[in-house]
C-alpha cells in the first residue's frame, strides 16, 4: 500500500462536507489540511457542527487554488450544482486530482446537464475526462484517474439494484418503474417549506415526478450497460426520517427466471465487492440495515404470475449516497484496497 495524501474539502459547511471530515479523520491514509468554506467565512466549522470539534476552517473569501494545491494532493467538492464545473479545471491544471460530489460532471451531454440542471455545463474537455465513479461497476476506469464524478444518492441505490440483470439480459430495460424514497437529508441543509418539520413529519410527498435531475445520470448508466438507449420512469419521495433511500424497482422478466437465479446472478456479479450485500430466501432490505454505513443492501422478489421481478436497494444517502462513495473512489484512485477507512458496521438500531 502506498503512501498516504493530504486531502481538501471545498463546501464543508453542507451535509456531504460534513460527513466527508467525520468519515475522513479515522482514514489512516489521509490527512485532512484544509477544509474551505466560503459561504461562511469567518465562522469556526464548530459553530455549524458542534460535533467536528477539533476541525479548523480555513476561512477564505475566494478560493486560492495555488493555496490550495499548495497543502494538498486530493480536493473533495462537495459544492452547489454549477461550482465544480467552473472549478475542477483550475484544481486539475494545479496538479490536484478532484472527486466531485455535485452533479456537474456526471452527465457526458452538457445539454442534457443545461436542461436538467438549469445552469451551464462544465467544458466537453472536462466532461470527457471525468470518470463516473459508480465503483462496483466502473472501478477499473477510476483505477489510476484524476478526475472523479460521484454518483447521485438515488442513482447509487437505483444502479447498483438495477444494472446487474440489465447487463445479463434478464430483465426489459424498456419496462423499468423505479420508486425511490429519500430521508430529509438529501435535500441538504438549507432551509424551505419543504423540509420543514410540521410539513414533514407524519406526511409522505412525492416531488420533481418527472423532472428529477437524476433521471438522465440513471438512463445514462443504464443505456451504456444496455448498450442502447434506456428510459425509465423514476419517481422521489420524500419520507419523514433524516438518513436512508430505499429504491423500488420493477421490471418485466425476460425468459423464466427464479428468485434463487436472480440471487446467484447478483452474487456473482458483485463478488468480492465487499460494500454491496446481496439478500438470500427473499429476504428484503430496510433502510436502517444500513445506516451510517457504505453498504448497498439489495433483495429480491420475482412475481410468476406476472412475470415481473420487484428489486429492493436501500442505502445511507449521506455515505454510500455521497461521502462514503467518494471515499472509496479515493481509495481505488490510489490503488489501495476500497475498504480503507469505510468497513465499519451500520448504526442499529
Amino acid at each position: 500500500m502506498s503512501h498516504g495524501v493530504r486531502a481538501a474539502i471545498i463546501g464543508a459547511t453542507g451535509y456531504g462536507g460534513a460527513e466527508l471530515i467525520r468519515l475522513l479523520q479515522a482514514h489512516p491514509l489521509v490527512q485532512i489540511t484544509s477544509v474551505i468554506s466560503t459561504s461562511n467565512a469567518g465562522a469556526p466549522l464548530a459553530e455549524h457542527f458542534p460535533h467536528l470539534q477539533e476541525i479548523v476552517l480555513d476561512v477564505l473569501d475566494v478560493l486560492d487554488v495555488d493555496l490550495i494545491a499548495g497543502k494538498a494532493d486530493v480536493v473533495f467538492l462537495a459544492t452547489p450544482a454549477g461550482v465544480s464545473a467552473e472549478l475542477s479545471p483550475k484544481l486539475l491544471a494545479a496538479g490536484l486530482k478532484v472527486i466531485d460530489i455535485s452533479g456537474d460532471l456526471r452527465l457526458k451531454s452538457s445539454a442534457d446537464y443545461e436542461k436538467w440542471y438549469k445552469k451551464p455545463a462544465a467544458s466537453e474537455e472536462a466532461l470527457a475526462r471525468s470518470i463516473y465513479g459508480l465503483s462496483e461497476v466502473f472501478g477499473d476506469e477510476v483505477k489510476g484517474s484524476d478526475l472523479i464524478a460521484n454518483p447521485g444518492c438515488y442513482p447509487t441505490a437505483t444502479l447498483l439494484g438495477l444494472i446487474p440483470a440489465v447487463a445479463a439480459g434478464w430483465i426489459d430495460p424498456s419496462t423499468i418503474i423505479i420508486d425511490a424514497k429519500s430521508g430529509v437529508s438529501g435535500s441538504g441543509r438549507g432551509v424551505s417549506l419543504g423540509v420543514h418539520y410540521s410539513e414533514v413529519n407524519e406526511n409522505l410527498t412525492a416531488y420533481k415526478v418527472n423532472k428529477h435531475q437524476h433521471i438522465p445520470e440513471i438512463e445514462q448508466a443504464l443505456s451504456r450497460v444496455a448498450g442502447k438507449p434506456v428510459i425509465t420512469t423514476f419517481t422521489t419521495h420524500l419520507v419523514p426520517m433524516t438518513r436512508g433511500i430505499m429504491a423500488t424497482m420493477y421490471a418485466s422478466v425476460n425468459g423464466e427466471r427464479t428468485l434463487e437465479d436472480f440471487t446467484e446472478l447478483y452474487s456473482q456479479y458483485y463478488e468480492g465487492r465487499k460494500f454491496v450485500r446481496i439478500r438470500k430466501n427473499g429476504k428484503l432490505p430496510s433502510t436502517k440495515e444500513v445506516f451510517g454505513s457504505n453498504y448497498c443492501d439489495i433483495g429480491f422478489a420475482v412475481d410468476e404470475r406476472t412475470g415481473r421481478v420487484t428489486i429492493v436497494s436501500v442505502i445511507d444517502n449521506v455515505v454510500k449516497g455521497a461521502a462514503g462513495q467518494a471515499i472509496q473512489n479515493l481509495n481505488m484512485m490510489q490503488g489501495w484496497d476500497e475498504t480503507t477507512g469505510l468497513l465499519f458496521a451500520p448504526v442499529y438500531p
